[in-house]
C-alpha cells in the first residue's frame, strides 16, 4: 500500500475514532505511532520526528498563556466577581424592559475579557440569572437563549484560549489576532443586546423590568455597587488585555499578571481560601493538561500525516475541484460548521485547521481574517442543535420546568445574529483587519 493511501486512511480512521468517543489525545497519539510504523517504518526516524514535534510544542511559550488566562479565570469564578457584577449591572438597568436578560449578556461580555472558559461562563450565568428571571415570568425561550449567547463570548472576545491555540497553530501573532477579534466580538455582543432591547419593547409581557422594590437605590448607593462590582474587574481587564495591545508586555506575561490580579481581587472580595485556591489549581490543571496533551497528539499525527503524503494528496484534491479563492473559503467554513456539531473547538482548532492553512494561503486568504471567521463560526456550534453544548450546560443548572426543546429553540435567535455577525465579518474584512493595520505598522 503506497504512503499516501495509508495517509488517507488514517485521517478516516482518526474522524471514526472521535465520532465514536475514543479519548481524542489517545487516539492521535496511538494513529500517529500506528500508521507512522507502517508508512514509515518503526526506527529512528519515526522516534525522532515524534520527539522533535513533541519538543516543539513543549518550547512554545505562548502556550504558557493558556494555563495562566484559564487559572484566571477560574480564580474569578470562584471569588465572587461575577455575582457583584452582574448585580451592579442589574441595578443599573432595572428600569429597562429586558433588564435582567441585558445585564445577562452585559455581565458575560465583560466577564468574556476575564476568561476564555466557555463552561463555566454559561453555568454561573444560568445559576445567576435563570431563577430571577423565571420568578418574573420571563420567556423561557429568552431567558435561556440570553445566557446561553451570553455566556459563549468567550470563544471570540479576548483572551480567548481558541484564539491563543489558533495563533500557535498557525505561527501568526497573537497580539494582532486579538486586536482582530475585538470589534467582531464586540459586534456580536451588540447585536444580542439591541434584539433583547427590541424584543423586549415590542412584547414586554415576556420580559418585564425589575420589579421597583428590587431597584430603588440612591445615586450613590449605586455608584457604590459599580465602582465595587464592575471597576476592579474593568481595570484588570485594561491591565491585562491594555498591556499586550501596548506592546508593554507578552501575551505570557500579561497573563500572568492577570493570574496575579485576579489572585489579589479575590483576596481584596476576601474570598481567597485555601479551598478557592486549591479548587482553581485543580481546575486549572485538568483544563489545561486536556488541551495541551491534545496540542502534542495533533502535532504528533499531522506529522505522520504530512509525511505520509495525506496533506497532498487533499491538497491536489481541493484544487482539483477548481474552486474560487471565496467558494474555498465557504466550503472550508461549512465543514468547520458541521464539525461543530459533535465535536469541541479544540478538537477543530488543533487537528482539522492545520489541514486548511496551507491551502487558504494558496488562495491568498488573510490569516488573520481567516481566525476571526472561525472563531465566529465555531461560536455557532454552541448554539447548533443537535449538540450545542451551551443548551446541556443550561439544561444542568436550570430548573426542572426548563425543557432542553425550550434552551434550543431560544437559542435559535441568537444563532441567527451570529450568521449575522459572520456574514458581516465576510463581507466587510475591515471590521477584523482595521485594528491590527492601525495599531501595529
Amino acid at each position: 500500500m503506497n504512503p499516501e493511501t495509508l495517509g488517507v486512511i488514517q485521517l478516516l480512521v482518526l474522524t471514526l475514532a472521535i465520532f465514536i468517543g475514543f479519548p481524542t489525545a489517545f487516539t492521535l497519539l496511538g494513529l500517529g505511532l500506528v500508521f507512522g510504523t507502517l508508512g514509515i517504518g518503526w526506527g529512528p526516524e519515526l522516534f525522532n520526528l515524534m520527539a522533535i514535534r513533541t519538543f516543539q510544542v513543549m518550547t512554545n511559550d505562548v502556550l504558557i498563556s493558556v494555563v495562566l488566562f484559564v487559572f484566571m479565570g477560574y480564580v474569578l469564578e470562584r471569588s465572587g466577581v461575577m455575582d457583584r457584577l452582574f448585580h451592579a449591572i442589574l441595578v443599573a438597568s432595572g428600569p429597562l424592559p429586558g433588564s435582567l436578560a441585558l445585564a445577562t449578556v452585559i455581565t458575560c461580555t465583560i466577564f468574556a475579557m476575564a476568561t476564555g472558559i466557555i463552561g463555566a461562563s454559561v453555568t454561573i450565568m444560568g445559576l445567576l440569572a435563570l431563577p430571577p428571571m423565571l420568578r418574573l415570568r420571563y420567556d423561557k425561550r429568552l431567558a435561556t437563549g440570553s445566557v446561553a449567547a451570553g455566556g459563549t463570548l468567550g470563544i471570540l472576545i479576548p483572551p480567548s484560549v481558541l484564539l491563543i491555540l489558533y495563533a500557535a497553530n498557525a505561527g501568526i501573532s497573537i497580539v494582532k489576532l486579538y486586536l482582530a477579534a475585538f470589534i467582531p466580538g464586540f459586534l456580536l455582543a451588540g447585536l444580542y443586546v439591541v434584539y433583547i432591547l427590541v424584543r423586549a419593547l415590542l412584547r414586554p409581557d415576556l420580559s418585564p423590568p425589575l420589579p421597583k422594590e428590587e431597584r430603588t437605590y440612591a445615586v450613590p448607593q449605586i455608584l457604590g455597587m459599580l465602582a465595587t462590582g464592575v471597576l476592579p474587574i474593568s481595570l484588570l481587564i485594561l491591565a491585562v488585555l491594555g498591556s499586550i495591545v501596548a506592546g508593554l508586555a507578552a501575551p505570557t506575561e500579561a497573563a500572568a499578571m492577570g493570574a496575579l490580579g485576579a489572585l489579589a481581587l479575590s483576596a481584596a472580595y476576601r474570598r481567597l481560601t485555601w479551598q478557592t485556591l486549591r479548587e482553581s489549581v485543580y481546575h486549572s490543571l485538568r483544563t489545561s493538561s486536556t488541551v495541551l496533551f491534545l496540542f502534542v497528539g495533533s502535532n504528533i499525527f499531522s506529522a505522520v500525516f504530512a509525511r505520509l503524503g495525506g496533506s497532498r494528496v487533499i491538497e491536489q484534491f481541493i484544487t482539483g475541484l477548481g474552486l474560487t479563492g471565496p467558494q474555498f473559503l465557504w466550503l472550508m467554513l461549512i465543514v468547520v460548521f458541521l464539525l461543530g456539531w459533535p465535536l469541541e473547538w479544540t478538537e477543530i482548532i488543533i487537528i482539522f485547521m492545520p489541514l486548511f492553512w496551507p491551502l487558504a494561503q494558496g488562495y491568498g486568504i488573510d490569516p488573520i481574517w481567516l481566525g476571526v471567521l472561525v472563531a465566529v463560526n465555531l461560536q455557532t456550534a454552541f448554539l447548533s442543535p443537535p449538540v450545542a453544548m451551551a443548551a446541556f450546560y443550561i439544561k444542568g443548572v436550570a430548573p426542572p420546568g426548563v425543557l432542553l426543546s425550550d434552551i434550543w429553540w431560544g437559542m435559535m435567535p441568537f444563532l441567527a445574529l451570529q450568521v449575522a455577525a459572520l456574514l458581516l465579518v465576510y463581507f466587510f474584512p475591515q471590521l477584523a483587519l482595521w485594528l491590527p493595520s492601525v495599531l501595529i505598522q
